[in-house]
């Protein structure tokens, strides 16, 4: 049928009260829509098809429309991806504002997809996330998969990884199968250990092949969905690999004034005196990412709990401080002496 017998029968549908023949004229037109690759329009009519009362289905009642079997590893049977859902909100992400400005225009970018079509520019869809541990890289996924209403599909490289060498281009092969039938976003974590640089001495041959296996799924990598890779250590990854990438997000440790954000934002959760004053505390907290202070904040706030007090002090946050940084001093002690 064309568009305006589509639209015409959706109407009859309509009008008869026949809900099973105007789902399934409504899957047809959208999948027309698919087929031009109008990505937006397909998001927004299946965003409006799948609403329920106004409100839109919840992640966990439509994960499983997706009838295609998780790929798994053929040595062991282990699922080699998960598909996870996130209801995150924009404004717990504390970062710079440099960064923040990248992540909009990513975000703008995957949205306006059709307009960029029409001048021949395709959106951003591989993107490189780098820097320290905790530092908001995994969370930046989850925060962008919860603003464009989009499952992220998690993989873990360690699970890809295969005892027999040869399996892994295979592994790797299941999953960019699998996530090109969809519109997802996926996140590759721990990336460098796939990543490594090819001219390494130490790296044996077979995963210099799966290195380029993996350039290749990327080049011809055809679906609609937003790729992140997430490394901590970028300096051990292929120059070849740098180059695949549409953008490079880099996470660095927060300064001062962001330190103190994070410590006002993870504070939200319980009731704290008036007179606590982060600037002490974003202070003596140089050098540890958001993870680190997150950790700090919960152990304070436990203090806080177990004393069965109202209100959550500064004592309760420098006392947490500085066992953390004694943990991390005796850390740095062992690493040295190994």
């Amino acid at each position: 049928m064309t568009p305006n017998e589509l639209i015409k029968q959706l109407l009859i549908s309509y009008n008869n009260a026949d809900k099973e023949a105007f789902l399934s004229i409504a899957r047809e037109y959208i999948d027309r829509e698919k087929r031009k690759n109008h990505t937006q329009v397909v998001k927004e009519l299946e965003r409006a098809l799948f609403a329920k009362n106004g409100n839109e289905i919840s992640f966990s009642e439509r994960r499983f429309k997706n009838d295609v079997p998780i790929p798994r590893d053929s040595e062991k049977g282990f699922p080699l991806l998960e598909i996870r859902n996130y209801e995150e909100s924009y404004e717990n992400l504390i970062i710079s504002d440099d960064l923040k400005s990248q992540i909009d225009q990513i975000i703008r970018e995957f949205k306006d997809a059709d307009i960029l079509a029409t001048y021949n520019l395709s959106y951003k869809k591989r993107i490189l996330l780098c820097g320290k541990p905790g530092t908001g890289k995994t969370y930046t996924a989850q925060i962008i998969s919860s603003l464009l209403n989009l499952p992220l599909v998690y993989i873990r490289f360690d699970s890809i990884i295969s005892s027999y060498l040869g399996e892994t281009a295979t592994n790797l092969r299941k999953v960019f199968d699998y996530i090109e039938q969809g519109t997802w976003i996926v996140l590759f974590d721990e990336f460098d250990i796939i990543g490594k640089n090819r001219d390494d001495i130490h790296e044996h041959g077979e995963i210099k092949r799966v290195v380029n296996n993996f350039l290749q799924m990327m080049d011809n990598f055809g679906g609609n969905s937003l790729l992140f890779a997430a490394t901590n250590h970028q300096y051990l990854l292929d120059p070849a690999i740098w180059r695949r990438f549409d953008d490079v997000l880099f996470y660095d440790l927060p300064d001062e004034i962001t330190r103190s954000k994070l410590i006002e934002r993870f504070l939200k959760p319980l009731k704290s005196e008036h007179d606590i004053f982060f600037g002490d505390i974003a202070k003596n907290s140089e050098g540890l990412s958001p993870s680190d202070i997150k950790m700090i904040v919960i152990e304070a706030m436990k203090l806080s709990i177990i004393d069965s007090r109202d209100n959550l002090t500064q004592n309760d946050l420098l006392i947490s401080l500085n066992k953390f940084l004694n943990r991390e001093k005796l850390r740095k002690t062992n690493n040295r002496k190994d």
